[in-house]
């Protein structure tokens, strides 16, 4: 095959592959021209490959396909746009659709830690249940205060098992029983503490050590077991979507909640490692920064998420990103 002939024949024909390829918006008449001059190009190529191998023909060719591919299907958001939209809208929404549930989860664990709490410390055949009272007076006045031993090595321990049980709670979600069994199991166990540090008189040490990292950790707990909840709903209730189609979406929108959880978990697991123990700093200064870190969370979560909702935004991948859905009628 003559190459040169070949280009003096196509090169109008190719002039216009590569202006369309280029145009910033097509019409439906031109993306049909496009994919006629691009199945029609990508012809000649074969054709100059077969008779010559690769040529600086060729390899424009196969540039000008490349452009016009790119056009058709669509090119992948460049990485520093795709974070800022990530942490601006999709999280943010996610937690957003998430708000009374969290709210719902957390009166049912505030509800039944305190019974538990008040149930065990009333009754000392349930106390002694526990354990024997030396082992429980040594636990209520030295073991729940030394544990929270001010250290990064101690912060990184607590930030990765949360977050490990966060991700837990929200990828078994679907099974309906994880959420309500890690809620119930957490709640039980927190009131079982306070019941212990009550008997002896010390129900104000557990609140102390438990509110100033515990307001974030708790409220991410909460989260996770709100997402959960909310996946395993998507497949009993799958609305006019199927239930592999709803799960599928509930998912996808979902999962990048332990992205936030992650975080968040981050932050308590600070005031954790690096405030709660604290010796020599005041109380009301410690559930400062408990608070703090919590308003901060809940600003992000609230504040952004209705912004980004406002914005239709649900959390979801774009269509780029997931693939197309199947169409419905109506």
């Amino acid at each position: 095959m003559d190459l040169d002939a070949l280009r003096a024949a196509r090169a109008g024909e190719w002039d216009r592959l590569a202006a369309l390829a280029r145009a910033k918006h097509l019409t439906g008449d031109e993306v049909d021209e496009l994919i006629s001059r691009y199945r029609a190009a990508s012809a000649d190529l074969a054709d100059a490959k077969t008779s010559a191998g690769r040529t600086l023909l060729s390899d424009y060719l196969s540039t000008l396909l490349n452009n016009a591919r790119a056009r058709l299907t669509g090119a992948p958001d460049n990485v520093m746009r795709q974070v800022p939209r990530f942490f601006m809208l999709q999280l943010p929404a996610a937690l957003y659709r998430l708000r009374w549930t969290t709210l719902a989860v957390a009166v049912a664990f505030v509800a039944i830690a305190s019974l538990v709490a008040f149930w065990i410390s009333t009754d000392r055949a349930l106390i002694a249940a526990l354990g024997d009272n030396a082992a429980l007076r040594a636990y209520a006045e030295n073991d729940f205060t030394e544990y929270y031993n001010p250290a990064a090595s101690f912060a990184g321990m607590v930030w990765t098992n949360n977050a490990w049980i966060s991700a837990q709670v929200i990828a078994l979600g679907i099974t309906g029983i994880y959420p309500v069994a890690a809620l119930m199991q957490n709640a039980v166990g927190l009131g079982q503490s306070a019941a212990v540090l009550m008997e002896f008189d010390r129900g104000d040490v557990f609140l102390l050590h438990i509110l100033p990292h515990g307001l974030l950790e708790l409220t991410c707990i909460f989260v996770a077991i709100a997402a959960g909840l909310h996946i395993f709903w998507a497949w009993v209730a799958p609305g006019r979507m199927t239930r592999l189609e709803s799960l599928a979406q509930a998912g996808r929108s979902l999962a990048t909640v332990v992205v936030g959880l992650i975080l968040g978990l981050a932050l308590s697991g600070l005031v954790e490692g690096f405030v709660t123990g604290q010796q020599s700093w005041p109380w009301a200064v410690k559930i400062g920064i408990g608070a703090v870190a919590l308003g901060i969370f809940l600003f992000y979560m609230l504040w952004f998420g209705r912004r980004a909702v406002r914005a239709g935004e649900d959390g979801d991948l774009t269509e780029h990103e997931r693939g197309s859905t199947q169409l419905v009628a109506g």
